[in-house]
């Protein structure tokens, strides 16, 4: 396989990776709809500077690292869980609380409010170590043992396109009118539905941490 075969074949594998809903996928869209489009795509943008930092590790070499480092790999599990759980108590108790919507020339709150989305959406990215050990199988098996110097400066911001631009398409589906109206009429139950998605996630990684196989 040529270099330029093996980056197009790992863009591919990040893309089919990045479509399987997961915690990122369930925040985006939560933002999207619940919150405003604008914070939908900040959430977007950290998922996708979130992917730059996977990208950067993989090609140095995260999953021979982990595979060397047992207690490495089940300690990022542990620590992924734990914050998922968080991040899903955080939303199931907000789910009964009144929401209130920014207005349209409400700028100073709408920029506070998409940087905390992005914050969020880039550390829910780093703290799912699925992602960590998806991205070090994918480069492992697809990139050359010793690959050509531009794929050290081609593959990071193609990473980070493949993930910004998935999740801006599910920001932008997900902020339309018709989804927000239906979120705004039953926003508790969907809200606890996604909290407990992401609970769930966190549970069984936290659960099957001392499960190493990669």
């Amino acid at each position: 396989m040529t270099p330029s075969t093996a980056v197009i074949a790992i863009l591919f594998s990040l893309l089919l990776g990045a479509m399987i809903p997961g915690p990122s996928f369930v925040i985006v869209a939560r933002n999207a709809i619940g919150i405003s489009r604008a914070d939908g795509l900040a959430t977007a943008l950290g998922m996708g500077v979130g992917g730059i930092f996977f990208g950067g590790i993989a090609l140095a070499g995260l999953y021979t690292l982990l595979v060397a480092v047992e207690w490495l790999y089940v300690a990022l599990k542990v620590a992924g869980g734990l914050y998922l759980i968080y991040i899903a108590s955080k939303i199931w108790r907000g789910a009964a609380q009144p929401m209130q919507m920014p207005a349209q020339d409400d700028t100073p709150a709408l920029t506070t409010s998409a940087r905390k989305s992005f914050w969020l959406g880039l550390t829910t990215q780093l703290s799912n170590p699925k992602t960590a050990i998806w991205y070090g199988s994918i480069f492992a098996a697809l990139l050359p043992q010793h690959p050509p110097l531009w794929c050290y400066f081609v593959l990071p911001p193609m990473v980070f396109a493949i993930e910004t631009g998935w999740y801006t398409v599910v920001a932008l589906g997900f902020s339309s009118k018709r989804p927000r109206e239906m979120y705004l009429r039953a926003r508790k139950w969907i809200d606890r539905t996604a909290a407990s998605v992401i609970a769930m996630l966190g549970l069984r990684l936290v659960l099957t941490a001392g499960k190493t196989g990669l």
